[in-house]
């Protein structure tokens, strides 16, 4: 009987671990589910409502204007195109996307984090800079020159970064496991939330002086996405 009990417990444990380590969305219990309008009155619980399968297309799961390059000409000097469940339907439920990003000289993806994914980028042009940095306490900055042809992993949750450190325009294209990553921009959503952060609070929270922190909430955050 003990046995019986402790097999059931390890059996248990097991399965709650394995939910706890999934790092991507969770897997389909159908081919397809292109994502559709929600319908009237219906509840929205989690990703998209489901196209009739004999409705379905082609045209649900492509894209084309990846091959685009962003508008760089802005305060960061780069531009993230976005290839998500947004741009292709047929993305739903899958847990997968993709982005390019274009870089100016000396342009920055600024620190921002991925909520629901972690990334995998490819340089396909240029030099960058990456890195990302672990969880408190340790708070452990892990960073890269990366070339043309090579591979860097974000992992998901985790703060990161791309900085551009070439004279010349950079490109890298970007592989995220969730239809739908989100993207938290550090700076813009502390000092250009709305609406604003007690200032008082972010001068203690940051070890400034409130109008330091004034400043920064004056300012224009750009998004790049």
């Amino acid at each position: 009987m003990k046995k019986g009990v402790s097999f059931l417990v390890t059996v248990a444990l097991m399965a709650l671990a394995s939910s706890l380590a999934s790092a991507s969305d969770p897997s389909p219990l159908q081919d397809t589910c292109v994502a559709i309008a929600e319908p009237e009155n219906a509840v929205f619980v989690n990703g998209k409502f489901c196209k009739n399968p004999n409705l379905t297309v082609a045209e649900d799961f492509f894209y084309s204007g990846l091959d685009k390059p962003g508008n760089i000409s802005n305060p960061v000097g780069s531009a993230v195109t976005p290839v998500n469940v947004g741009q292709i339907a047929g993305l739903n439920t899958l847990g997968i996307s993709a982005v390019r990003i274009d870089y100016a000289p000396y342009g920055q993806n600024p620190p921002h984090t991925h909520p629901r994914a972690t990334e995998i980028l490819t340089v396909l042009e240029g030099t960058l800079l990456v890195g990302f940095v672990t969880s408190n306490p340790e708070n452990r900055l892990f960073t890269k020159v990366l070339n043309k042809g090579d591979v860097f992993v974000f992992p998901i949750g985790l703060i990161h970064f791309q900085f551009n450190i070439g004279h010349t325009n950079a490109l890298a294209i970007a592989g995220l496991s969730s239809q739908n990553p989100g993207v938290i921009t550090i700076a813009n959503a502390v000092f250009g939330s709305d609406p604003a952060i007690d200032p008082d609070f972010l001068a203690r929270a940051f070890q400034l002086e409130k109008k330091v922190v004034e400043y920064l909430q004056s300012r224009f955050w750009y998004a790049n996405n």
